[in-house]
Formats: structure tokens, C-alpha cells, sequence
């Protein structure tokens, strides 16, 4: 279960961190490591500071955007204090972890954690189902990288430490993957600019508050694939209709031409 469990680390400036959060993890069994896009690639100071957690270092990956770090993900929860233009979701670090490791047993899950000077971008922490909150001395609450990441692996270790001591919870939930979410956003961003109803040149909230919409009803595979279905039938019909005007349109210039080549002959 716990292996289910993955750390992203969002374009971390210091090498350092990286090892520390290594090190983070591993004390609290947690071995999946992502890296997007870091400035620094780990070396030896990551390794030193990593102390006997190498091997995390060793088997991490480094991919270049964080859509591709959570593409099979089916939950994933994004550090921060708060959506800066529109509330997501907020779990505290307890319910975070807890639900982790619920998910965790038939699936992927991500944590994300973001820049050490400016956290993740809005476009990131969109891309989440969740957002977590640590709840900081609100007169000093900056947190290391490391820190961050030791505070929730923590969670998740007691939360799944809970479950060594109950029988297996049977899970019923089919949760679609962040590459599926993804194609079903574009899918249904292009319909609705088809339709009109987006302005391509001023498209303003409408996606972003459909992605929180989505996000907090969390719809089973089946459920997207229902939804799917129902905008390739929308797109059919769009496109049907869309035939129809053109046919009727070069049948009327077509009579037009015959008028006016009549009234010349005339």
C-alpha cells in the first residue's frame, strides 16, 4: 500500500531539499519519488543530506512537467495554504493521509509539494483533487521543503498503521487516472468552445471552476465514461448540424448564380 504512495517534488531550487525529503520519506516507509522539472539534478550534496536513504535518490524520477509526474495518478493532493484565485478542496494533514492510504490500496496517489519560495502555481494546485493545509504557527509558519514532506509522510504512516490493525476494507470506487481527467478536460473545453458557450478570446473562470466541480464530485471511470459519451453525442450532432447550414448555404448561392445568369441573358 504504502508503495502506491508517491512524493512530487515541483521544481525544487536546492538539491539539498530533495536529499532531505529523501530522507523524509524513508523513515516513514515511503519510497516513490518524482522530481518536476528540479534546478538542481541530486548529487552528492542531495546524497549527503539524504544520509541512508540513497537508494530514494537512486529510484527517483525526473520528468519535466507535473501532469506527467501524476498522468496515472487516481488522487492527488497539492500542499498549500490556499488557491490563490479560486478555494479548492482542503483537507487537513491527517484526513489527507488517511484518505492516502484508503486509496492507496487500488491505486496511485500523489503528493505534491511546490517551490520553496512560491509553493505551486494556481495551474498546478488545479490539477489536484485536494488541496492539504498544515496548520502553522501563523507567526512564523514557513516550513522547510523536508519538513512539509516529514509532516505528511508522517500522517500517512499513522494512518496506514491504523489499518495493520483492522480487517482489509474493501474498496468499491474505479477512479479515473490524472490522464484521463486530463483528456476528458480538453474534451469537454473543446465542446463547449464549439458550442459557444466558451469565448475562445475571453474564456475567464469557466474551466477552472468546472475542474473544481469535477474534482469535488470525483466520478468513477464509469461516470467519465458516461460523460465522454455524452459529449461525443453532443459533438456528432454540433457537427451534423454544422454540415446541414453549409449544404444549405452553397444550395442557396447555387440558386443565387442561376438568378443572376438568368437576368443577364435576359
Amino acid at each position: 500500500m504504502l508503495a502506491n504512495i508517491r512524493i512530487v517534488l515541483v521544481n525544487t531550487s536546492h538539491q539539498g531539499n530533495i536529499g532531505s525529503a529523501a530522507r523524509a520519506m524513508k523513515t516513514m516507509g515511503l519510497t516513490d519519488l518524482v522530481l518536476v522539472d528540479p534546478v538542481e539534478a541530486p548529487q552528492s550534496h542531495a546524497s549527503a543530506l539524504a544520509a541512508g536513504a540513497t537508494d530514494i535518490l537512486a529510484s527517483a524520477r525526473t520528468v519535466a512537467t507535473l501532469a506527467e509526474a501524476i498522468s496515472d495518478c487516481q488522487l492527488v493532493m497539492a500542499t498549500s495554504a490556499r488557491s490563490r484565485t479560486l478555494d479548492w478542496p482542503m483537507l487537513a494533514p491527517r484526513d489527507a493521509g488517511a484518505r492516502a492510504v484508503k486509496e492507496a490500496q487500488q491505486g496511485t496517489v500523489a503528493l505534491v509539494f511546490g517551490r520553496e519560495n512560491s509553493g505551486l502555481t494556481n495551474e498546478e494546485l488545479q490539477q489536484s483533487q485536494f488541496h492539504v493545509h498544515i496548520p502553522a504557527n501563523p507567526d512564523y509558519s514557513s516550513l522547510n521543503l523536508a519538513m512539509a514532506v516529514q509532516t505528511l509522510s508522517y500522517e500517512v504512516r499513522t494512518a496506514w498503521l491504523e489499518t495493520q490493525k483492522q480487517e482489509p476494507e474493501e474498496v468499491q470506487q474505479d477512479y479515473p487516472s490524472g490522464d484521463d481527467m486530463a483528456r476528458f478536460y480538453a474534451h469537454l473545453e473543446q465542446s463547449l468552445s464549439d458550442s459557444g458557450f466558451i469565448i475562445r478570446q475571453h474564456p475567464g473562470q469557466v474551466m477552472n471552476k468546472l475542474r473544481r466541480l469535477f474534482n469535488r464530485a470525483r466520478p468513477e471511470h464509469n461516470e467519465l465514461n458516461i460523460l465522454r459519451g455524452m459529449l461525443s453525442t453532443y459533438d456528432k450532432r454540433q457537427q451534423r448540424a454544422e454540415a446541414e447550414i453549409a449544404e444549405l448555404k452553397a444550395q442557396l448561392n447555387g440558386a443565387s448564380g442561376t438568378a443572376d445568369s438568368n437576368d443577364d441573358s435576359e
